[in-house]
């Protein structure tokens, strides 16, 4: 793994670290300072929830959130790698294939050197370079299909984040509803007088909802960062796609005049 990966995991893993930890240390500071001073003097109710006492009041509901948190974290680690510029256009391969590809009579040898080269750039000058002989509007519209296709691939890749960042404030929510209905239950089977014990049960219920939300935002900020990432990178297909264009029929003219010189010469 390069450097400059590493680095990026480590950026990625620190910001879901600082969001675990708002999660944690959110609910605990939102106390009210007075208040806990006052029941720990008069002994009158509890000190501050800790932490991890926070997390498993949320309920069963944070098994989920905590699942779709690693996976989250694992998924952008991926795609922040994967979709690196020298991974989706090799810098190597644009000159590469214009050697390989000197004029039609070299197709099989420049569809052979994309093939052994697999990336999304290589696929779509491989559709180009196969249409070659049926005019330049061919080569063109076969370029666009298979730019397509493979832009489809890539933000397909990015659905999952954008799942996570869907469900996660729904399941807090959802983790939130029956904590409430539970807490109210239990105030209405202890009678009037108890509200400490349900605004405790209340405050608990709203555990999942921040702890959806702390999950979903982020996770939705890096989405679009990988969105605005794909499209910088097709943008540069494209351009590299277009020079293709210009070198193949460039190349494509320069044969036939060379084939028109021959028969002349015959």
């Amino acid at each position: 793994m390069t450097a400059e990966a590493k680095s990026a995991m480590h950026r990625i893993a620190l910001g879901f670290a600082a969001m675990v930890g708002l999660l944690l240390v959110g609910p605990a500071l939102a106390q009210d300072p007075e208040r806990t001073i006052d029941l720990a003097v008069k002994g009158g109710g509890p000190g501050p929830a800790s932490l991890f006492s926070l997390i498993l009041k949320g309920g069963y509901v944070m098994i989920p959130l905590g699942l779709c948190s690693v996976l989250a974290l694992a998924m952008a680690v991926e795609r922040f790698i994967s979709l690196k510029r020298d991974k989706i256009l090799p810098p190597e391969f644009v000159s590469g294939i214009k050697g390989a590809f000197a004029g039609s009579g070299d197709i099989d040898k420049a569809v052979a050197y994309c093939e052994e080269r697999p990336s999304p750039i290589s696929n779509v000058f491989r559709a180009g370079i196969s249409r070659v002989l049926h005019g330049a509007a061919s080569v063109e519209k076969a370029i666009e299909d298979a730019g397509s296709r493979e832009v489809d691939k890539l933000k397909r890749s990015l659905r999952p984040l954008s799942v996570i960042a869907t469900v996660a404030p729904l399941l807090g929510l959802l983790g939130t509803v029956y904590g409430m209905i539970s807490a109210f239950q239990s105030a209405s089977a202890m009678g009037v007088g108890k509200a400490d014990r349900l605004a405790t049960g209340i405050y608990e219920a709203l555990v999942t909802t921040a702890a959806g939300l702390t999950l979903a935002i982020p996770v939705l900020v890096v989405y679009q960062i990988l969105c605005s990432r794909v499209d910088k990178l097709v943008d540069h297909m494209d351009d590299e796609a277009i020079e293709f264009l210009e070198y193949a029929a460039y190349s494509k003219a320069g044969a036939d005049e060379a084939d028109t010189a021959k028969t002349d010469n015959a």
